[in-house]
């Protein structure tokens, strides 16, 4: 496969760049170095996305400068979880042209495992836009007190340690985290009563209704339309029932005792009429 990317650096930052491998390794788009700094800066875990899938290696690359303008890499990798395998060799070319560079890839490569059940296509799409990713970071390496991209890293790089996900659908840790606070001020508790949350505009001043009146107002809120036409108040609002009069029962007291009297006194004054005839 060959690819052709321009960049505008001089072909000289690209080759001071290109002879450090502790630079080199920060070009690698999402290559996570291992800790053991003994098996060198290019060595550690590459997670690569062809297509829907995403598979990732641990290997190293070995870089070589043939003549000045000339490099090579060489590298083999296996998969993290899986017995497949990848060796890779590249050559790189570097082409001064107008107000730039021209870098000339030619990329061959051998795999088994699950690389090799990817169509050719997909591959080389895939080769080919981490190697327009490496090229970016080689313009950012060149640059004076040069940092990695961090949106190309956290594009290509989703933790080693992770299960390699498949299919069409896949989409491993593109969701950016959001850690900053979103809301900072406390929402004030919710009152049923508006005058007890606060005054309304053009209202200073005015007289606030008593508290049970309040406490009236929010317990008939909660009541349907027909309770509260219909329905009389029940509880500690309802309506309190007059007095029973206490003349009623002194009156039947006084009745009863005068009626049997006038009762008896007319059968006895009845009595003695007949006798007398």
């Amino acid at each position: 496969m060959e690819h052709q990317v321009f960049v505008p650096v001089p072909a000289d930052d690209l080759r001071a760049v290109l002879r450090d491998p502790a630079r080199v390794a920060r070009c690698v788009p999402g290559l996570q170095q291992d800790a053991d700094t003994e098996t060198g800066p290019l060595a550690g875990r590459l997670k690569v996305r062809v297509g829907g899938s995403t598979v990732t290696y641990r290997g190293a690359l070995t870089v070589t400068e043939r003549t000045p303008g000339h490099f090579t890499f060489d590298g083999e990798g296996t998969e993290v979880r899986g017995n497949g395998t990848v060796k890779f060799a590249l050559d790189l070319r570097l082409t001064t042209v107008p107000e730039g560079t021209r870098l000339d890839f030619t990329a061959g490569a051998t795999a088994d495992g699950r690389a090799a059940a990817f169509p050719p296509e997909a591959a080389a799409t895939a080769v080919q836009r981490l190697l327009d990713r490496a090229a970016g970071q080689l313009v950012l390496g060149s640059a004076p007190d040069a940092v990695s991209d961090p949106v190309a890293e956290a594009e290509e790089a989703e933790g080693g340690d992770g299960e390699d996900g498949e299919g069409p659908g896949y989409v491993e840790d593109d969701v950016t985290e959001v850690t900053a606070p979103l809301f900072e001020t406390e929402a004030p508790p919710p009152s049923a009563d508006p005058f007890l949350a606060g005054r309304f505009e053009g209202t200073d001043g005015a007289p606030r209704p008593p508290a049970e009146a309040a406490h009236a107002r929010r317990t008939m809120i909660g009541r349907s339309a027909e309770e509260v036409d219909h329905a009389p108040p029940r509880g500690r609002y309802a309506p309190v029932p007059a007095p029973a009069s206490a003349t009623a029962g002194d009156s039947l007291r006084w009745i009863a005792p005068a009626a049997a009297i006038a009762l008896a006194s007319a059968v006895v004054i009845g009595r003695a009429l007949r006798r007398r005839r």
